[in-house]
């Protein structure tokens, strides 16, 4: 597969071939059907094969590549030419990763666990004398060791807790990893691994959606470096992402909230108070949630927190400095914000650099059907503690009798959860109303506002909105002096659009 030519390994054209498969899976969206192809070629599955199968037969398979690189002595990136040496290094860059992921996922389940402090890491000796075995400098190995840690967490957030398999989550799982580590991780550890503090994001979707889960995967997954002195990281993950909902405080508190206070700055400040965004430090991040909530003149202070990086607390002249990246988030219709000049067109070209939706869950179900079961068997193995198929059944069941399955979810994944905990604790589910007739209200407004609906539509629209104001054929039936019959077809006919 190799030879020796003049103390220099040269790769044959068919290690050359496949080391650059390895080297394109090291820095690909694992996300994305592009990483699925490429670890199929690596691993020779066939095309239909699950990731689930091709990825540890992927791994195997360089594992045995590697192996026979260090049949004639170790291998190491200066043992080849310096064409070669890229491919190499990713090669080696991709064995040890993998070597240690199982290690860092238990690291991260600890660190859940113990929260605050940062907990010492037992494999990073043996990690990092993997990588200079390889030819990696001391230093470039500590910062590599760093970015397995970052990769791994950004992993185990985003598929733990954004699971799906219809495409909108496919789409949503791949969008935030390219929120983190840009479209190519080779291009973001080049360049701007400690520079993404610049690069804010605005996540979009209806209440209920996941934001705020999205929005943790995203802050809990930056780059946090390794201090070797102490064998941790510099910070707990579980302490570097710091949520505020804006829509809790009045518009006198939130400017307190979000920078602080000095001692008597306003009446009833006794005592100095420091802001989220003091609290928030190199490495981290801040989520301010609902931020279509607030007015313009916080939107100007928070314009210059993201353009000059400084801050001044209230009462204060002293100027701060903010180091930290910033996560938005809003139900609301930004276009119809920034239209009716409740947004600023400055705050919103500096606060997206990044714009991901969320999907609802009524999204989610009519793109997948077997949505709705997949997310049953999560929210109930999370709320236990384990997986049963005798719970799952008793869940779905109820939910199947008494909202069928065009029902729309207004409060979307929340609902469900707290539907879940329902049929626990009652064995029955009845939705909320008030937001049922609100959902089918503005569906229905939105439908006539967009000034396509024939006859058939605009009468079956009202009918739906009616039954599910008044639960029952008849009272619809009396109401709009139509039989009982017409009346369900035409509810059927709308629930089918």
């Amino acid at each position: 597969m190799y030879i020796i030519c003049m103390e220099t390994r040269k790769l044959s054209p068919q290690n050359k071939e496949f080391f650059a498969l390895v080297s394109r899976a090291t820095f690909t969206n694992p996300f994305s059907d592009q990483r699925l192809e490429i670890d199929r070629k690596i691993s020779r599955s066939r095309p239909d094969t699950s990731w689930v199968e091709v990825r540890p037969d992927a791994i195997e398979e360089v594992s045995k590549r590697i192996a026979k690189l260090d049949a004639e002595g170790t291998a190491a990136i200066n043992d080849f030419p310096k064409t070669d040496q890229q491919l190499i290094e990713h090669l080696f860059l991709f064995d040890v990763y993998h070597q240690f992921n199982e290690k860092f996922d238990q690291l991260i389940i600890d660190q859940i666990n113990a929260d605050e402090k940062p907990l010492p890491v037992p494999f990073a000796h043996n990690a990092l004398a993997e990588l200079t075995k390889r030819g990696f400098t001391h230093q470039r190995a500590i910062q590599y060791f760093s970015m397995f840690y970052q990769i791994r967490r950004a992993f185990y957030f985003i598929e733990k807790t954004l699971t799906g398999k219809c495409p909108s989550m496919i789409e949503l799982r791949m969008n935030l990893w390219n929120n983190i580590f840009t479209y190519d991780i080779l291009h973001y550890e080049q360049y701007l691994w400690d520079r993404m503090e610049d690069f804010s994001i605005l996540l979009l979707g209806p209440t209920g959606c996941g934001k705020g889960t999205a929005a943790a995967a995203i802050g809990r997954s930056g780059f946090i470096p390794f201090d070797e002195k102490k064998n941790t990281f510099a910070e707990s993950f579980t302490e570097i992402c710091i949520p505020i909902n804006l829509s809790q405080y009045s518009e006198s508190l939130i400017e307190s909230e979000l920078f602080g206070h000095t001692k008597g700055a306003f009446t009833g400040a006794v005592a100095s108070h420091d802001g989220v965004f003091s609290l928030c430090g190199r490495y981290g991040s801040i989520f301010l949630d609902e931020i279509g909530e607030i007015g313009t003149q916080i939107q100007i202070k928070l314009l210059q927190v993201l353009q000059e990086r400084i801050f001044t607390p209230v009462g204060s002249h002293k100027k701060l400095s903010f180091h930290g990246r910033v996560i938005a988030a809003t139900n609301q219709s930004i276009d119809q914000l920034r239209t009716e000049g409740k947004f600023r067109d400055d705050f919103y070209y500096r606060l997206c650099s990044d714009c991901i939706q969320v999907p609802s869950l009524a999204q989610r179900i009519k793109e997948n059907p077997n949505e709705l079961n997949e997310l049953i068997a999560v929210t109930t193995q999370r709320i236990t503690g384990k997986r049963s198929k005798e719970l799952i059944r008793t869940v779905t069941e109820v939910i199947k009798k008494r909202l069928g399955t065009d029902y729309h979810w207004p409060g979307n994944v929340r609902e469900l959860e707290q539907c879940v905990r329902r049929i626990m604790i009652k064995r029955d589910y009845l939705p909320d109303i008030l937001n049922l007739e609100k959902e089918y209200q503005n569906q229905f407004l939105a439908d006539i506002a967009h000034g396509d609906l024939d006859s058939q539509s605009l009468l079956s629209g009202y009918c739906a909105l009616l039954y599910e104001k008044h639960g029952t054929y008849e009272a619809v039936a009396q109401i709009t002096k139509l039989d009982r019959r017409t009346v369900k077809k035409h509810i059927e006919y709308y629930n089918q659009k």
